[in-house]
């Protein structure tokens, strides 16, 4: 199992190009950030984890700028969006940030994608919750359009446009791959159908990584990887999960100064090759 690091950077913690650099330092596989572009001041709906919603969530960069800044100061190191919520977002200008942070990483980028909770954020953004699930599903598939076809062009219920030019085309072929979240059977639908791997939080057991391994097994998608983003530093966690099948570890980074942060990378650098040693 490999192992990465999950976290949300803001302007209050270290920078993206410190921290990435750290972590490829430190032997990890990937970063994966996370996103939300604002939080409604009005916000009803319930944060998923209970509670107060984390200051975090307020202060997110950009993870497109963020993962570029970080692509500078690396060259093995998988960034990736955990998850970008495409729902919200302008599709074609979506496309070029993805091809264009594909190329500026050479080729080192993983979209993961989600349909997202916090339903006044999506009304922001003109975003109909009840249909986000249906929306996601159109745009995945107009991006790989957009990303494979010179002259490429969609005519959906809810994206429709006629033959467009867009360059540059990603790196990798024939497009980054798409890891969709969530374990609800809308989303393993979604990810059967659309997705080139998996990644799901904690709030997904390793008795339900286990499960859902199976099932896409019997859709003949066994070989589906699978990423854990926001895991515990946890010995038996790990364990747990890794015996579950799961492929790669994503520990999740509190969103702290530089100094502790660096000091937190050590820690969980220890328990992977812990792990590892067993």
């Amino acid at each position: 199992m490999d192992f990465g690091i999950s976290t949300f950077v803001t302007d209050e913690g270290i920078r993206p190009d410190v921290l990435g650099e750290a972590a490829e330092e430190r032997g990890f596989a990937s970063l994966f950030l996370a996103e939300h572009s604002h939080i409604p001041a009005s916000r009803e709906t319930p944060y998923p984890s209970g509670g107060e919603l984390p200051r975090i969530y307020y202060r997110t960069l950009d993870p497109f700028v963020a993962l570029t800044a970080a692509a500078v100061n690396t060259s093995e190191l998988v960034l990736g969006t955990g998850v970008v919520l495409l729902i919200q977002r302008d599709l074609i200008h979506t496309a070029k940030e993805v091809a264009s942070l594909d190329l500026v990483s050479r080729g080192r980028f993983a979209f993961g994608v989600g349909a997202g909770w916090n339903r006044e954020e999506m009304a922001n953004h003109g975003t109909d919750p009840k249909t986000r699930g249906a929306l996601l599903n159109e745009q995945i598939a107009a991006l790989k359009a957009i990303w494979t076809q010179e002259q490429a062009e969609f005519h959906g219920k809810h994206i429709d446009f006629d033959p467009i030019f867009a360059w540059p085309k990603p790196v990798q072929t024939p497009h980054p791959p798409i890891l969709v979240g969530g374990a609800s059977d809308a989303a393993l639908k979604r990810l059967i159908e659309h997705g080139d791997g998996w990644i799901p939080n904690p709030a997904v057991s390793p008795d339900q990584v286990r499960d859902i391994r199976q099932r896409l097994a019997d859709a003949g998608r066994g070989d589906m990887p699978s990423q854990l983003f926001g895991g515990p530093a946890d010995a038996d966690a790990i364990k747990q999960y890794a015996d579950a099948g799961l492929d790669h570890y994503g520990f999740m980074l509190p969103t702290l100064p530089e100094a502790e942060t660096l000091a937190l990378l050590d820690e969980y650098a220890r328990l992977a090759a812990a792990h590892r040693a067993e």
